[in-house]
């Protein structure tokens, strides 16, 4: 891997971006949001299985790239994992000039040494020495983790999940910090699969027997107290627009009435998570608890793919999403509390310029999150810092996380953000918009600095 990577041609840039890249190259990890199993971390002796396993079957971003070119996902998520891996090797090209790509070549020859382009001819051969690494313990999740240097890991939990997993990781004596993040989607969108079933066990996990609204909005707050016992500093929600609005209890009480039946309304749904977006960040005033909030993301678009596989498997696509007028009842009553953070995602860069960086650059409440998904990349990110930093400045942002599912690929992301910090930087310094002293504080700030602020970490 060429070591100036993703630097810029220009060689005044390019030496400069190279020295502040070196500064940040070795820091610590942080990674306040993203999807790993805690699991993995759960049992000291704990294994991620086969290079399948571990690259493939839990990563949406390989299989659609897979499925979009006609490859059943049958064949990757099921069956032998030699012939997974195999298929992978044989449409590794497939991913020339993707993130994924980026983060396949990084994961391979920094993590397992692997420096030639996997292939039809080589699939076995780098099946059975991943394979064997993996099985030795020096490539076990602890070791990887304290190899990575990651300081801290959040995964992402439903608000149901009695977290026995970190209460193990904690009773374990190891000393890596996992910690949950608190994520109500299931049990407050009244469209999410199997709501009914969601909110019957909320009534088991938190004590208290949920048969109105009142009674729904105490098991709220009572397993946002468990997660903030359990050391969470976060939580995170999915809404298809953020779109805000503040019901009267009468109103809310006969929505939810409404569901507990199975008879909703048309626009039911998006009345009631409208308006637990405003009691979300009412709690998040009371707890402290960071409010994260994913919008813009048509789930589950792929019908057939759905009923077959479930969540998760690269069928979810981006819609054209509007903040300003969405976010103003929300804003109006909490965007100037000091007791509230609110970081903003969008899957919707059209919005950048014209409508986030400026409400971040007003309201105290608001952070804005890295690119997020799709636009976790290279050029996404130039984008972003081309779109969002004029108007926000650096310390309206939230600086990176990873948001990732593939473990072993969270070096790579991070070191993709750091360069493409780097190279930002060298930018302004090249147009003496900021000075050499600035750029070094604002990279310490964007690698690792930011993220530890927005988080409460």
């Amino acid at each position: 891997m060429n070591p100036d990577r993703f630097f810029s041609p220009d060689s005044a840039t390019r030496n400069l971006a190279r020295d502040l890249y070196q500064t940040v190259a070795a820091l610590p990890i942080v990674s306040p949001h993203g999807h790993v199993d805690p699991r993995l971390f759960a049992d000291p002796d704990a294994a991620f299985g086969t290079p399948a396993d571990l690259f493939i079957i839990p990563d949406h971003y390989i299989t659609r790239m897979l499925y979009s070119q006609g490859i059943p996902l049958e064949s990757l998520l099921e069956g032998d994992h030699r012939k997974i891996w195999k298929l992978f090797c044989e449409k590794f090209h497939l991913f020339r000039g993707t993130p994924s790509g980026i983060w396949l070549t990084h994961e391979l020859s920094e993590v397992f040494g692997v420096d030639e382009k996997p292939s039809a001819s080589n699939a076995d051969r780098l099946f059975d020495s991943i394979s064997d690494k993996l099985a030795s313990p020096e490539f076990s999740p602890h070791q990887l983790f304290d190899r990575f240097n990651i300081e801290v890991l959040c995964t992402t939990d439903a608000a149901t999940d009695m977290l026995e997993h970190h209460q193990a990781i904690r009773n374990s004596g190891w000393s890596g910090r996992i910690l949950p993040t608190f994520r109500p989607d299931g049990v407050v969108n009244l469209d999410a699969p199997n709501w009914k079933v969601n909110i019957n066990k909320l009534s088991e996990v938190s004590g208290i027997n949920v048969v109105d609204y009142k009674s729904f909005i105490q098991a709220l707050e009572q397993r946002r107290a468990f997660f903030k016992s359990m050391g969470a500093t976060a939580t995170d929600y999915a809404a298809l627009t953020p779109a805000t609005a503040e019901l009267t209890l009468t109103e809310a009480e006969i929505i939810f009435q409404r569901a507990l039946k199975g008879e909703t309304k048309a626009d039911d749904a998006v009345h009631f998570t409208a308006h637990m977006l405003m009691e979300m960040a009412r709690m998040s005033s009371d707890d402290g608890l960071v409010m994260q909030l994913h919008p813009g993301s048509l789930r589950n678009h792929n019908e057939v793919i759905f009923q077959k596989f479930g969540l998760d498997k690269g069928a979810d696509i981006p819609i054209q999403t509007e903040y300003t007028h969405n976010l103003l009842p929300l804003l109006n009553k909490y965007g100037n509390d000091s007791h509230v953070k609110l970081i903003l995602f969008t899957l919707d860069e059209t919005t950048y310029s014209r409508e986030l960086a400026t409400l971040a650059g007003h309201y105290p409440v608001l952070k804005l999150g890295p690119p997020w998904w799709f636009h976790d990349s290279l050029n996404g990110m130039a984008r972003y810092f081309d779109q969002v930093m004029e108007t926000a400045g650096i310390y309206n942002t939230a600086g990176f996380n990873d948001d990732t599912r593939a473990f072993c690929s969270i070096p790579a992301r991070h070191d993709v953000w750091r360069r493409t910090s780097a190279n930002w930087l060298a930018g302004l310094v090249v147009r003496h918009i900021v000075g050499m002293d600035d750029a070094r504080e604002m990279i310490q700030e964007l690698a690792v600095g930011l993220a530890k602020r927005a988080y409460k970490l």
